[in-house]
């Protein structure tokens, strides 16, 4: 009997997964045995590791249903679908919205989960043990100010995950999300330093304030991401469907 977390002949393939989140949960997939496909901007796939198939595809880019539908046509199944591509846009008041950034992160968060997942519907039922793990947040059911936009996305994808978990179930694929909390990635790096250069913390204060309001008492990782996504991804999460499953450290 092999373990209900090996994942050897399976395939997974990861949207976003050059960098960031998504690489660190193609790389925890890949330890445990599954064939990795990512796909994301041509610019994150320079170092897809040797083995792995890299997709170049603009989920927010004219071509991006043709592209999603080719890719599922070539595949006679598909086992692991983790939907992490996203955006996080800059901290923003409800009075200082920009309609086109609006749409540009809706088309990205939302969007471009819920058509990921229904172009690979069919290939994820083929596999027979399907599963589909979409990208929420803890943005997802709770609010922060000045996040107006990131959180509605994430509470769309919430949506989606549970409404799709009532559509797929049937056909015997599984859709959970996860809901990370900030995690320490070069992206949320980047947007604390420009926040302290327009007066906000240093950076290690505002690291120091996010682990101090954990039970933990630090932030949740990358690490630990990758791994809630390959508990969801095996058998071993096999009765579980339409779950949020927070990775936050207690920060809820």
């Amino acid at each position: 009997m092999s373990f209900v977390q090996d994942l050897r002949g399976r395939r997974a393939l990861v949207t976003g997964g050059g960098r960031g989140l998504g690489r660190a949960i193609a790389e925890r997939l890949a330890a445990s045995g599954a064939e990795i496909s990512v796909l994301d901007l041509p610019g994150a796939l320079v170092d897809v590791p040797t083995g792995w198939s890299a997709v170049p595809l603009d989920l927010c880019g004219q071509d991006a249903e043709a592209g999603l539908a080719g890719l599922a046509g070539d595949l006679d199944r598909l086992d692991i679908l983790v939907a992490n591509a996203g955006a996080v846009p800059p901290w923003r008041g409800v009075d200082a919205l920009d309609r086109e950034e609006w749409e540009r992160v809706m088309t990205l968060n939302v969007w471009a989960v819920a058509e990921s997942l229904g172009a690979f519907a069919g290939a994820l039922e083929r596999s027979g043990r399907g599963s589909a793990i979409l990208m929420a947040s803890i943005n997802g059911y709770k609010a922060h100010p000045k996040q107006v936009l990131y959180t509605a996305s994430k509470h769309a994808v919430i949506g989606i995950a549970r409404a799709a978990a009532l559509d797929l179930g049937a056909r015997g694929v599984r859709v959970n999300a996860l809901a990370p909390g900030p995690i320490a990635t070069a992206a949320l790096m980047d947007r604390v330093r420009k926040r302290h250069e327009t007066g906000g913390p240093a950076p290690g204060e505002a690291l120091a304030a996010l682990a101090e309001e954990t039970a933990l008492g630090r932030m949740a990782t990358a690490e630990d991401v990758a791994h809630a996504a390959h508990f969801l991804a095996s058998d071993a999460s096999g009765g579980m469907t339409g779950a949020i499953l927070p990775v936050e450290a207690g920060l809820a």
